[in-house]
């Protein structure tokens, strides 16, 4: 189930908001600018989907989202507890970092935890099978796949060269919450 969760970014341990109702957590990100809606995941995969495999389930999606927005290019990230890829790629993904354009995702399979850092709070948004999340552009954030990660999710870019990431060197990610 999708959830967020809110801390002030000088104290993690007593949250100051949460919620697992998607149309409380629409306005709350709304506020920030973040664009958070329920898909339908709806397509058939296998358990180990390729990216052709999820890229053809979902083409009338990624046209939507296209033709509304404009992207560029679009990819898949998927990962399983089995990758000996996990630990390198949650180390990566847990360090802050800002991306010079929307970062947008559509979870057609598990679950991962984004963490933004805005206006001197944490947004902790639990993204999970049928959600759509844009982050605009400059926005810090953080994502965390968990130990024992298992998620599939479209990414769309809105230049041809995909995932750029440029890291703000803060340690606040530390401090937070992670998924077990």
């Amino acid at each position: 189930m999708s959830a967020l969760t809110i801390f002030s970014d000088a104290d993690a341990q007593q949250p100051l908001w949460q919620s697992n109702d998607a149309a409380a957590i629409q306005p709350q990100l709304a506020a920030i600018g973040v664009h958070f809606e329920r898909w339908q995941a709806d397509r058939p995969l296998s358990d180990a989907p390729s990216a052709d495999e999820v890229l053809a389930a979902y083409q009338h999606e990624i046209d939507k989202l296209v033709a509304e927005k404009g992207y560029q290019s679009w990819d898949v990230i998927s990962m399983r507890a089995d990758s000996p890829q996990k630990e390198a790629l949650r180390a990566k993904f847990l360090s802050e970092h800002t991306h010079a354009e929307d970062e947008v995702r559509f979870f057609v399979a598990g679950a991962g935890l984004f963490c933004l850092h805005v206006d001197g709070r944490i947004f902790q948004i639990l993204c999970e099978k049928n959600d759509l999340l844009s982050v605009p552009a400059g926005t810090p954030h953080w994502f965390d796949m968990g130990s024992a990660p298992h998620f599939t999710a479209i990414r769309l870019f809105n230049n041809p060269d995909g995932w750029i990431a440029h890291f703000t060197g803060d340690t606040i990610a530390d401090t937070y919450p992670k998924l077990a």
